[in-house]
């Protein structure tokens, strides 16, 4: 136990600089990879199926938000309360969290699951489907269907993986699940030519792979934490926080899934199925960006939680400052290459002209201003990691709620598609504003209670 403690101690102890990167390193491996679920799938369906296609799995992205938005308020909430516990050195309200959670995943998967099940075309229809993309879009969510409980599992435990000292591990829980969908996505797209629904199989199977591997590592008695009697219970003090925490992160993609909807119909109105394919392609370029910056947060998460939970404020603030550097970074460098080379990315889809040609316009709008959204996602994760959920929920909801839904019933009124694409950037800049104020005050907050820490020890 001493060894295994002492994964956990080094977050108190060890540089900052050189914790970030060894716990952002592995988790950035491990969102990228995860991301490449979606980058392989796409890819090999544009190539394969067709423009047709693309726009159906495009479709589909709205649902698979509102999953992964399950999956994310206990999966973040609970790895975010079980980093500031063990920097309390509350071990056993640690392992409450683990267990509970396993419990409130499976109980809401079966609820949603369920619900998209029986009314699936329905959703699909709401959300923008035409009847040439409904085919294509509802072949991909029935088959992906039994593998979001999977999901739901590995992200949620991997998440808490890292939060509880293993971060090379976690990352190779995605590094598994991702070879094993590189294997087995084009097999089952091409050879055995089952086109789209190949692709969901293959998401499935990968998936299973890596719920196996991470649920393992809970199940070993030599982990700091693992699975034990009594903590399945579900209790409401143990709940309450998980879920409070948890709602920042998870709104964000419910959000997103009304976000795609209207943005989806409103494409549908102005540019048709090849442009609601350029939004897909857009999207995922966009996340792969965002999957990164995400990386440095669920490394920046367990420094900071625990940290706050020690009482250590100036590694903390030195925490956020360095993932703050980084996180822009690399919105920077992506928003520069996207409008630098948007031939480049579109062609890695499709060789259908009319999209590639809507996909550049697309690409070279929207990520006029997304140079700033790297600061956005780490401040809204700093706010969630110190158990500041209100401000956090308020925080991830201000650039999809308060402002890019005004600017995409306004923009398109008056200019038409490219009033779609524009509403990314004007929503940016308005969101990063509000979120440079708001770390501003919390940073002073933290100042003040620093300096009353001081006064303390002096007055000892």
């Amino acid at each position: 136990m001493g060894k295994i403690q002492g994964n956990i101690n080094e977050l108190e102890t060890r540089p900052i600089g050189r914790l970030l990167w060894e716990y952002s390193v592995p988790a950035v491996v491990g969102t990228l990879v995860m991301s490449l679920y979606n980058v392989i799938d796409r890819i090999f369906i544009g190539q394969g199926v067709g423009a047709d296609a693309i726009a159906g799995l495009a479709i589909t992205f709205p649902v698979m938000n509102l999953s992964s938005a399950i999956g994310i308020l206990i999966g973040a909430g609970a790895s975010a309360r079980i980093s500031i516990l063990l920097g309390a050195k509350d071990h056993p309200g640690a392992e409450k969290v683990l267990g509970n959670s396993l419990v409130l995943i499976v109980c809401n998967a079966i609820i949603y699951l369920s619900f998209f099940a029986i009314f699936i075309d329905e959703i699909l229809m709401k959300f923008g489907a035409s009847e040439a993309t409904l085919p294509y879009a509802r072949d991909f969510l029935m088959w992906l269907l039994p593998g979001m409980l999977v999901m739901n599992i590995t992200f949620s435990f991997n998440n808490i993986m890292r939060a509880s000292g293993y971060p090379n591990k976690a990352m190779i829980t995605m590094i598994i699940g991702a070879i094993a969908n590189v294997i087995l996505a084009p097999i089952f797209i091409f050879v055995l030519d089952m086109g789209i629904k190949g692709a969901a199989i293959a998401t499935d199977i990968a998936m299973t792979i890596s719920a196996i591997f991470v649920m393992g590592h809970f199940f070993s008695r030599d982990k700091i934490l693992h699975f034990v009697r009594g903590i399945y219970r579900l209790r409401w003090s143990v709940i309450s926080p998980i879920i409070a925490i948890g709602a920042a992160p998870s709104l964000v993609n419910a959000a997103s899934s009304a976000i795609n909807a209207i943005i989806n119909t409103t494409l549908s109105e102005c540019g048709g199925d090849s442009a609601i394919a350029a939004a897909g392609i857009f999207t995922t370029y966009t996340s792969l960006l965002t999957m990164v910056v995400v990386g440095i947060c669920q490394g920046m998460q367990p420094i900071v939680g625990y940290n706050y939970g020690a009482g250590r404020l100036d590694r903390l603030k030195r925490t956020f400052w360095l993932a703050t550097c980084a996180g822009l970074t690399v919105t920077i460098i992506g928003a520069i290459f996207g409008q630098a080379f948007p031939e480049f990315i579109a062609k890695a889809f499709t060789d259908d002209a009319l999209l590639i040609d809507v996909t550049i316009n697309a690409l070279s709008i929207s990520l006029t201003l997304f140079y700033v959204v790297g600061f956005q996602i780490v401040a809204t994760t700093f706010l969630q990691s110190i158990g500041q959920a209100g401000k956090s929920i308020f925080l991830s909801l201000v650039r999809q709620v308060l402002f890019l839904i005004p600017f995409l019933l306004l923009l398109p009124k008056h200019f038409g598609l490219d009033g779609v694409w524009a509403s990314f950037p004007a929503a940016d800049v308005f969101s990063t504003t509000t979120a440079a104020l708001m770390i501003w005050w919390e940073m002073r907050q933290l100042d003040k209670r620093e300096r009353l820490v001081r006064w303390g020890k002096s007055g000892d």
